[in-house]
Order: C-alpha cells, then sequence, then structure tokens
C-alpha cells in the first residue's frame, strides 16, 4: 500500500484480455486497489462469448507504483495485459500545440490577399501607421514564453530542451483561458545579456512576454531590464503569477478565519523568486508583520550570505523555521516537501492558515494537518483550495494586451487579487472554498477587467 495520493500526472491505461465470466473485471478492480491504485475510466472494446477486451485506466502515485499495479494484475489467474500504455507521455507524444491557420485558401483569389501581392499593401500600412501592426497581425493577441530551462517545476536546471514540455502546455493554457496565440521560447543560453537582446528582437512579433521557469537571482535582473527597454507587458510568472493568487485567497481565508492582513504574523518558507513577490505584494496590500525563511533558517539583517532581493527581506532576527513558526497566524511554503511537521503546525496560533504550496510533495500532507488549523491549500489539484497561477496569467495578459499596456504595475496585480477573491461568494466561502477553480469560466474576464481599468487608471493604457 502506499501512503499518497494518486493522481493522473501518474496514470497509465492496460488493455486488458478477460474470460467473459462473471466477475473478472472485479477482480482487476480489487488488485488495483489493493495495490493502492485509483480506477479510472473503463472501455469496452471487444465481446465475444468466451471473452472481453477492455481498457481500463488506473491513477497511481509514481512510475514505480504504476509498474508494481501492473505486476499485480498480471499475476491475476486468466487475466492477460495485452497493452500497457502511459498516458502522460502519450499525451505528449508529437508535441501539444501547432499553428492552426484562421483563415482557408480555397482560391487564386484568396491567395492573393493572404499573400502576395495583396499583403504588401498591409505592410505599407504598417510602414505609415506602425501602431496598426497590433489590429493588422497576430501581434495584438500574441505571446511569447520564455525561457532558459533553468529552474522548470521542482526539476532544477534541465535545459531549454526538457523545458519545452512545460512551455508547450503554458501556451494551451494561455489559449483555453484567455483565447491568447502563446509559443514557446526556449533559448540555449542562461547569459543574462543574450537573453535580454534576444527578446528584445523577437518583440515585433508579440504583444507581451512571459518569462517563465528562470532560476532566481537572474529572473530579477531579466524582468527589470526588459520592463526598461521595451514597452509591452512584461511578466514573470512564477513571481508575479503566485503572488497574485496567494493574494486573493488569503483575502477570503481572513475573512473564513475571521482575522486581517494588517494585523496577522505571517512567515513565508522559500525566498526565491515566489517568495520575493510574495511578500512584496502582501505588504503593499497592508501586511505589517511577515518574517521570511531559506534553508538556512530566518532570513535576518545580521547574515552575510543573503543576495539583493533576500536583503530586501530581512528581518532583526535569527533562528529556524520551527522557532519563527510559533504563535503565528498564517504559514506560506514556497520551498521544499516535508518542510513543515505536525508540530511545527500545532504550534501555530488557534486558526491558522497554512499554504504549502511545494509541488508534487507539499511542506506538509493536508490529512495530516491539526484540527487547529483553520484553512489549508496546496498547489495540487487533488486537494481542496488549489493556488495555481493559471488563475491568474491568463486574465492578466487578455487586459494588458486588450488596452495595449506600457506594462504591467503593481496596481494591475494588486487588482487582479482582487478579481479573483471576488469571485468565491459569501454563500459559498468556507474553509475548503476560499478561491475559484481554475475550470471557472468567469476567472479570466474578470481578472482582465481590472486589470484593464487599473491600466487606465496608471494611465499606461493606450486603448
Amino acid at each position: 500500500m502506499v501512503d499518497l495520493t494518486p493522481t493522473s500526472s501518474f496514470s497509465i491505461t492496460l488493455q486488458l484480455h478477460l474470460p467473459n465470466r462473471t466477475g473478472m473485471l472485479a477482480k482487476v478492480a480489487q488488485a488495483i486497489a489493493e495495490e493502492g491504485g485509483n480506477l479510472g475510466h473503463i472501455e469496452l472494446l471487444e465481446r465475444t462469448l468466451s471473452h472481453t477486451v477492455r481498457e481500463v485506466s488506473v491513477d497511481a502515485v509514481s512510475e514505480a507504483h504504476a509498474e508494481q499495479i501492473v505486476r499485480a494484475v498480471k499475476a491475476l489467474p486468466d487475466v492477460a495485459i495485452e497493452l500497457v500504455c502511459d498516458r502522460t507521455f502519450n499525451l505528449h507524444r508529437g508535441g501539444k500545440i501547432h499553428i492552426l491557420s484562421k483563415i482557408e485558401i480555397l482560391s487564386a483569389s484568396d491567395l492573393a490577399m493572404v499573400y502576395t501581392p495583396g499583403v504588401g499593401r498591409i505592410c505599407k500600412a504598417i510602414v505609415q501607421d506602425p501602431p496598426s501592426v497590433y489590429d493588422l497581425t497576430v501581434k495584438g493577441n500574441a505571446v511569447g514564453i520564455v525561457t532558459d530551462g533553468s529552474a522548470v517545476l521542482g526539476l532544477g536546471n534541465i535545459g531549454p530542451e526538457a523545458a519545452l514540455p512545460v512551455m508547450e502546455g503554458k501556451a494551451m493554457l494561455f489559449k483555453k483561458f484567455a483565447d491568447l496565440d502563446a509559443f514557446p521560447i526556449c533559448l540555449d543560453t542562461q547569459d543574462i545579456d543574450e537573453i535580454v537582446r534576444t527578446v528584445v528582437h523577437l518583440s515585433p512579433v508579440f504583444g507581451g512576454f512571459n518569462l517563465e521557469d528562470i532560476a532566481a537571482p537572474r529572473c530579477f535582473e531579466i524582468e527589470a531590464r526588459l520592463e526598461d527597454k521595451l514597452e509591452m507587458p512584461i511578466f514573470h510568472d512564477d513571481q508575479h503569477g503566485t503572488a497574485i493568487v496567494v493574494l486573493a485567497a488569503l483575502m477570503n481565508a481572513f475573512k473564513v478565519v475571521q482575522k486581517s492582513l494588517s494585523e496577522v504574523r505571517i512567515v513565508l518558507n522559500g525566498a526565491g523568486a515566489a517568495g520575493v513577490a510574495i511578500v512584496q505584494l502582501l505588504k503593499r496590500a497592508g501586511a505589517k508583520q511577515i518574517v521570511a525563511c531559506d534553508r538556512q533558517g530566518i532570513i535576518g539583517s545580521h547574515r552575510t550570505d543573503l543576495t539583493a532581493q533576500k536583503r530586501s527581506l530581512a528581518v532583526d532576527m535569527s533562528g529556524t523555521l520551527a522557532d519563527v513558526i510559533k504563535g503565528a497566524d498564517v504559514f506560506i511554503g514556497v520551498s521544499t516537501g516535508k518542510a513543515l511537521s505536525v508540530e511545527m503546525v500545532s504550534s501555530m496560533a488557534e486558526r491558522a492558515i497554512v499554504f504549502a504550496l511545494a509541488n508534487p510533495i507539499p511542506e506538509i500532507q493536508p490529512e495530516r494537518v491539526p484540527d487547529n488549523v483553520g484553512v489549508m491549500a496546496t498547489g495540487r489539484s487533488d486537494y481542496a483550495n488549489q493556488i495555481n497561477n493559471v488563475l491568474a496569467f491568463p486574465g492578466v495578459f487578455r487586459g494588458a494586451l486588450d488596452c495595449r499596456a506600457t506594462g504591467i504595475d503593481a496596481e494591475m496585480i494588486l487588482a487582479a487579487s482582487e478579481a479573483i477573491a471576488s469571485l468565491v461568494s459569501k454563500t459559498d466561502l468556507d474553509p475548503i472554498h476560499i478561491i475559484p477553480s481554475v475550470f471557472d469560466d468567469r476567472v479570466a474576464p474578470a481578472v482582465a477587467a481590472a486589470v484593464k481599468q487599473a491600466a487606465r487608471e496608471a494611465g499606461i493604457a493606450r486603448c
């Protein structure tokens, strides 16, 4: 048996050849359950008087666990496994995105308009009126997803090729939730100057750039330099996307536990890109007491090993995470799995808020959280209150591109948080429902509208 919850990330399909006898499928289901697998979709492919052929989907917790399940099914008498497929790998084969033309070319006249000679008129129009490029090309709806592959998920510095599947997935989310045309740009360099120069050279094609999975502290300088050089939205999702959704969830969590942002004591573990951005946004929203920790413990002003970004978080304290979490009202983890113990959580204040956002293994599993916790959230889809960046970045870019914003400022980011939080009604709000579902089709339009309004109020919208 296994302790973790099975997930579709480790999902397999078994094609089974079974005798056509009562109870055979039940035996398969029992074997899967005894090994800790989670039975999913079952499809009957063939039935004769003597046998049936079925496809069975099963969620596991790891590749090794999936193999364990396969062995258990193989061991059943009269059961033959004809095929085993890793559903996640099959989904990625051939890539997950492609270019689709919006216009069919069915005749010579179509060709003359979409390409030569008619397209020449469009080129001249853009020369005469450069901003018309937003209306006459894909630029007004296009986002470049830029990475150097240096900090991909929890996998670390795996390089641009291995980062490509993640960027493809990001492009799919842009299209699904905001109808934006995004494309992966995986750069074979981790040199700041080269990255900045390359993105600037690519800027004629795109309306904005989403920086993704670039390691700290390099990501901070890249973002700042691009914001200085380009008058278009530049958004580092690992920083600002995470911060937006964390603040939105906290706004509603405070209503549940009847506490306020300005009065609570917050402990944050993990001082990378996301951690720095979260602290900055929470302070802007009114937080007064925040202590950040990293692997060495509290980020204190006495330490000599701090980067410029960590120095901005430093407090006049020293000690460990276990020391500072005692009596804290809020824990936010953007660090590593299993960083919290049950004893540490038990030492927090009554009705504490715990956001254990490390993926795939949170800082503490929700089922281990003590009863005194008021609200629990993770970054995983198989637990309540998933803190997921997809609630933020599609709407942020939709709004910023629609008003042709020259950038994304702090007020636009704060407005995005407020828009997300507002979508959970008073009647729906409870400890396991503080944030909208990622599939709530109200989210991206609400965020986009709030971002546009904030951009116009800041005077950085061009339309």
